[in-house]
């Protein structure tokens, strides 16, 4: 028997249990859908305050697992968004991000985490002491802040159980606000200053007192962790990114980072996070690596003239090399 020889008698269907109704690819559009701003990311579960003060929890629609959605993110709501118990909404449209703070867990790293959404001021914390303070740590904050449109501040804990100056000093050529405070008498009047009004996102390594910090701002209790005096290690004291409302703004406290890989940033793309070198560098040829090996590297010449800090020119480099590194 051939296909010539076969009509529709022939034909298996598969009974639709379901009806006979077709299937349509039309989708609701949700132009109209409630917004509201993602204030904190649990697993698979999004609490999100509704620009009607609704605080509910929804999940994220099937099309948007792909990309994600993070703290800050404003959203489009469908379903149950009255905020009684037990009542469960979805996501079903991110709006467009201003700004969107990434990093890889190490340089090494292919994919890249996004931290948060639509924050317009990065607030590094790193202490004075207990435990030491990671200067480059902080240039990497820099960078990743200025390569993301968002404008850094440092605040440095804890200087009363040590001197800050010496790490103050080394970005004092840098165009960016410092602030010390401390343990037993803080001062924080220009940090409510600055953070009122403004999307701010504190970021910092275990134990540095960011959340005492917060704790003292907001009025709002978060957990502490503890830190051992010698090593300056302890645990986490948050898992997760979460936005707290402040004085017209918002705060948003991520967890403790021990590094902030910055894989998909660019030599030219790190050189922003040196403002001090950076006027400097657009003096060097065209197509200079910046490195110690770079003929005619105007970083050096700046160096031996004493415009700029030797030390900044190394900690420059060694961020080149540590990034560069994992593509050779």
């Amino acid at each position: 028997m051939s296909w010539h020889d076969l009509d529709e008698d022939d034909v298996r269907i598969r009974p639709n249990p379901k009806g006979s109704r077709p299937r349509t690819k039309r989708r609701p559009s949700f132009e109209n859908a409630p917004l509201g701003m993602v204030i904190e990311v649990h697993l698979r579960r999004y609490r999100v305050l509704t620009d009607e003060g609704n605080e509910i929890v929804a999940t994220l629609a099937k099309e948007l697992r792909q990309d994600g959605c993070v703290t800050g993110d404003r959203v489009a709501l469908d379903g149950d968004v009255s905020g009684e118990k037990g009542a469960l909404a979805r996501i079903v449209r991110i709006e467009p991000r201003s700004t969107v703070l990434t990093r890889s867990a190490e340089d090494g790293e292919e994919s890249e985490q996004t931290i948060v959404a639509n924050a317009n001021q990065m607030v590094i914390v790193m202490a004075a002491a207990n435990p030491e303070p990671k200067p480059r740590l902080v240039d990497r904050y820099l960078v990743a802040a200025l390569n993301a449109g968002i404008n850094p501040v440092l605040v440095i804990t804890k200087s009363d159980l040590a001197n800050p100056k010496w790490l103050s000093d080394q970005f004092q050529d840098v165009d960016l606000e410092i602030i010390s405070t401390r343990s037993d008498a803080p001062q924080l009047d220009r940090l409510r200053e600055m953070l009122s009004g403004q999307t701010s996102v504190f970021v910092g390594h275990s134990g540095v007192g960011k959340s005492t910090l917060l704790n003292m701002i907001t009025g709002q209790e978060r957990s502490t962790g503890d830190v051992n005096e010698l090593t300056g290690k302890g645990k986490h004291t948050s898992s997760s990114a979460v936005a707290i409302e402040f004085e017209g703004g918002w705060i948003i406290d991520t967890p403790g980072i021990r590094s902030f890989g910055l894989k998909a940033i660019s030599p030219s793309g790190l050189l922003r996070g040196f403002s001090d070198l950076e006027e400097i560098a657009a003096s060097c040829p065209r197509d200079c690596s910046h490195l110690a090996d770079a003929p005619d590297c105007e970083l050096d010449a700046a160096a031996a003239r004493g415009e700029v800090k030797l030390l900044r020119v190394d900690s420059f480099r060694r961020l080149i090399n540590s990034v560069s590194s994992v593509d050779s």
